[in-house]
């Protein structure tokens, strides 16, 4: 465990964690910060896009196979 001495009472500023809530404040961020959480956003829109892709293409072959039938 380090000593009271050896810590630094000007260390790095906490950072903001790395998960964005939709409306949260962005006051307190910084521009590099903000432009972590758009690339944080737009993986996720990408992960998500892919999803309903893989989704409608599911559905589509369902559709298709009982309107055979």
């Amino acid at each position: 465990m380090a000593d009271f001495e050896d810590a630094d009472p000007f260390g790095k500023p906490r950072k903001a964690p790395a998960v964005h809530e939709v409306g949260q404040s962005l006051d307190a961020l910084s521009v590099d910060e903000l432009s972590e959480r758009i690339q944080l956003l737009e993986a996720e829109i990408a992960r998500l896009t892919a999803a309903r892709v893989s989704k409608e293409a599911s559905k589509a072959a369902a559709d298709a196979f009982f309107k055979q039938g």
